[in-house]
């Protein structure tokens, strides 16, 4: 029988509030390594993560059996 894989690849964009420079350059590595370990935790793969002093980007691997809306409210 065969076996049938599906990933579905998702950039994801989080602003800060009123998109102020919120986001410091001496903390941010740590914040990125924060959201890479939730979404490792929730058994979904970190492919690319970035961003500035008001936002953030991530593209992430996506398993079919992962709701996006729960995924995204648990980096929140």
């Amino acid at each position: 029988m065969a076996d049938t894989y599906s990933q579905i690849y998702i950039q994801v964009v989080f602003a800060v509030q009123n998109r102020k420079a919120l986001i410091q350059p001496h903390w941010e590595e740590e914040l990125n390594k924060y959201i890479t370990g939730i979404v490792h935790n929730k058994g979904q793969k970190m492919l690319a993560i970035n961003g500035t002093s008001n936002h953030i980007h991530f593209l992430i691997g996506l398993k079919p059996s992962c709701y996006l809306s729960d995924l995204v409210r648990e980096i929140k």
